[in-house]
This record gives structure tokens, C-alpha cells and sequence, in this order.
């Protein structure tokens, strides 16, 4: 894959959760993408009538249809009071990069372990 939108640094990806009751997490493996995701997922199955009104229910359509979904969370954040966090570029760890045995060795450096 090729440097910049799109691409994506080996062992990271970025994900969101948003606050709802359970909570949503989406994952992804950019921010680009993630964005695209919650407005795909969270922004757009919104109900018009849920919306505080007309003006916000056209800023939010703009928004998608302009493929600004940045834009379209913040404004579904501030209409809906939902809050979503986001991690743009966190570490994904693996059997290879977290094996047993460095795992013993890490612990056994842990401040638990210093007397």
C-alpha cells in the first residue's frame, strides 16, 4: 500500500468507541477509514426526528453527501450528546511482537518485582 491516505503503519490501527448503552467500537486500519466507518455506521442511521431540527438535519446530510465525516461526527456529537472517543494510530499487539517469553522477562522487570 502506498505512504499517505490509506496507508497503514505495520502493527497499528485506529479505532472509536462510541458511548451509547452498551458502547459501540469500531476498528479500523486508519483514521480515514474509521471516520468513514462511524459516519457509515453511527451518523448516517440517524433519525431525522431525533435531531434538534431541520438546520441540523441538513448539516448533517451535507456533510455525508460532501464525504466530510470528520465534520459529520462532530456535528452528530453536538446534536446527539453522545460522546465517541477516538484513537487514531494505536498499537496492535501480537503473539510475535508479545510472545511468552519476552512477556516473562517484562514482568519480571515490573515495578511489582523490584525490592
Amino acid at each position: 500500500m502506498s505512504e499517505g491516505h490509506g496507508a497503514t503503519r505495520p502493527g497499528r490501527v485506529a479505532f472509536a468507541v462510541v458511548h451509547h448503552d452498551p458502547p459501540d467500537v469500531y476498528i479500523a486500519e486508519d483514521e480515514y477509514v474509521l471516520a468513514r466507518l462511524v459516519a457509515l455506521n453511527v451518523v448516517a442511521p440517524t433519525r431525522p426526528e431525533s435531531l434538534p431540527s431541520a438546520a441540523a438535519v441538513q448539516e448533517l446530510r451535507a456533510c455525508l453527501l460532501d464525504e466530510r465525516w470528520a465534520d459529520a461526527i462532530f456535528a452528530w456529537v453536538e446534536f446527539s450528546g453522545v460522546v465517541i472517543d477516538a484513537y487514531p494510530d494505536e498499537e496492535v499487539w501480537t503473539e510475535s511482537r508479545l510472545d511468552s517469553e519476552r512477556a516473562a522477562l517484562e514482568i519480571r522487570m515490573s515495578p511489582l518485582f523490584r525490592d
